[in-house]
């Protein structure tokens, strides 16, 4: 737990949480979503990845230490003070390090910082049931309802997903249920009904729906990886109308992201 990968920390943030917020991505991923849009994220270690501004190959993803974490984002303790935001823990999946990633949260909020996470909650339960005592706000992606395909397109259990996701409904935490709405996974109407009827079953009463974008495409060519949607058109708010006009059938509210 002295070091943890970390591939990304992103400053000056303002769609991961309240206010101005930093973002520490962290590197590594029990998932492989075939849609994802940071697979450099997914590699637990420090890896290659070709740089096209620079022309050459850099390494992705670098050890740091609590400490060092910590005076890089309070850096913008200002900013937090000021906009009301925080300090946001991502990934790659951040429960793939969640000793580290627990302990720096504690620390944090020890300094009065705000802190939020992004997760796909699957890790276990005593495991997530400790991170989450230290986060004040929660991301929650549900990527599908049924076992079955969850584990086809993301090769993983749903079960664990949803045992936590249950568990947070409990805390004392702001918890947004988010779905990535993913072309040739769960993006028809029928799919929507089943997230609908899921959510009802959990009392979960509000959700976000996050269209499939290409961000993450050329990714896959700088690391010499076969990309399953090139070329798929990436979703929009406009896309998602009926979609989400399901769900609000079942009395759910729901907003695209």
């Amino acid at each position: 737990m002295e070091k943890a990968c970390i591939f990304n920390i992103q400053k000056f943030s303002l769609h991961d949480g309240p206010g101005i917020r930093t973002v520490v991505f962290f590197k590594g991923c029990p998932l492989r979503c075939f849609w994802c849009s940071n697979p450099e994220s997914q590699n637990g270690k420090p890896e290659q990845m070709w740089d096209n501004q620079k022309k050459a190959y850099t390494t992705v993803g670098e050890y740091k230490s609590i400490e060092e974490i910590i005076a890089e984002v309070m850096q913008d303790e200002p900013f937090y003070e000021e906009s009301g935001g925080g300090v946001t823990l991502s990934g790659g999946e951040v429960l793939y390090q969640a000793d580290f990633a627990t302990e720096l949260l504690r620390q944090l909020k020890e300094k009065g910082i705000h802190t939020a996470s992004e997760t796909t909650a699957f890790a276990r339960r005593e495991v997530f049931e400790r991170y989450i005592e230290q986060v004040d706000m929660l991301f929650l992606d549900v990527k599908h309802y049924d076992e079955e395909k969850h584990k086809a397109g993301v090769g993983t259990s749903l079960r664990p997903v949803l045992d936590n996701l249950a568990l947070a409904l409990k805390k004392d935490l702001e918890l947004i249920v988010r779905v990535p709405v993913i072309p040739m996974f769960n993006d028809q109407l029928e799919d929507a009904a089943g997230f609908a009827r899921l959510f009802n079953q959990m009392g979960i009463q509000k959700v976000e729906l996050l269209p499939f974008h290409q961000f993450g495409e050329q990714k896959y060519t700088y690391l010499d990886r076969d990309y399953a949607l090139k070329d798929i058109p990436q979703l929009h708010t406009e896309d998602l109308d009926e979609y989400k006009a399901v769900i609000e059938e079942f009395g759910i509210e729901c907003r695209v992201q």
